[in-house]
């Protein structure tokens, strides 16, 4: 009887995973799979007729190719910046005792603000101040949204790091400079690299903040929207299908190296 129930909890919850994974994962698919079809009509094509003319298309679309350089510049500076500052945050956590929980709590509560309000309040902020929209504003914006997950996943890599490798260290004298570079460093480097990748991929495919913060330049999303409002070419579809493929492509990168951390590597000869 016991293994009859526990047999039918693990169908259902196959069955619930299943059915979860197919929500998330249907419209981005039908929207690749859209991205083949030659037709000006979106729709689902038939295999004989899968084409790539959309995405010979592409480099043609001067908007959508300036501002797809517009928000991988923004993506990258972002990246590099919110893994710096995640990564000194974690630091201090590390460090802390009695305030972890507060300082844990400060860092990622722009986590949890709307990215309309968190939009619409900066955009405020900068015009009061005299600031003009620009790709500056856009990458302060970004920066507050993908820090907190970078930091979380930069201190879910401090848990290689024991105590007892750094008091270890500094018994034999190595200073607090040469106990982070020799041995935190090397532990967290997989998690520095996942929050790097994650930080980009969460800047280049954000909307919301950019649509209140962007300038002249838009960004690649903003684009897209306004793209799609107007009834533009089906070229659009094959520039979601190639961002879709390169974010999949990113985050099996992430995977790959959270599995196996040495994958990549020159084994010794």
């Amino acid at each position: 009887m016991m293994i009859h129930e526990g047999l039918a909890n693990r169908i259902l919850l196959w069955a619930i995973t299943i059915a979860g994974l197919i929500v998330i994962y249907a419209p981005p698919l039908y929207l690749l799979a859209v991205s083949f079809n030659p037709a000006l009509q979106p729709g689902l094509p038939r295999l004989s007729d899968l084409s790539l003319t959309w995405y010979a298309a592409l480099p043609k679309e001067r908007a959508l190719v300036g501002a797809l350089q517009q928000s991988l510049i923004i993506a990258t500076v972002t990246a590099v910046m919110a893994t710096g500052m995640s990564l000194l945050a974690a630091l201090a956590y590390f460090e802390l005792r009695a305030q972890r929980t507060a300082w844990f709590l400060t860092v990622i509560l722009p986590m949890f603000v709307p990215g309309v309000i968190q939009g619409l309040a900066l955009s405020a902020v900068f015009t009061r101040s005299g600031i003009k929209a620009s790709s500056l504003t856009v990458i302060a914006g970004h920066l507050l949204w993908a820090m907190p997950f970078a930091f979380i996943v930069i201190l879910t890599s401090f848990a290689a790091v024991r105590r007892s490798y750094l008091v270890a260290a500094a018994d034999l004298g190595a200073t607090r400079w040469r106990q982070f570079v020799d041995i935190t460093l090397p532990l967290i480097r997989p998690g520095l690299v996942s929050a790097f990748i994650f930080s980009f991929l969460l800047s280049l495919n954000e909307f919301t903040r950019a649509f209140y913060l962007a300038g002249r330049q838009n960004t690649l999303p903003v684009v897209l929207f306004g793209k799609m409002n107007s009834g533009a070419s089906p070229v659009i579809y094959a520039m979601s299908g190639a961002i879709f493929l390169a974010s999949v492509a990113c985050v099996a990168l992430i995977a790959i190296r959270s599995i196996w951390p040495g994958a990549g590597k020159r084994s010794p000869r």
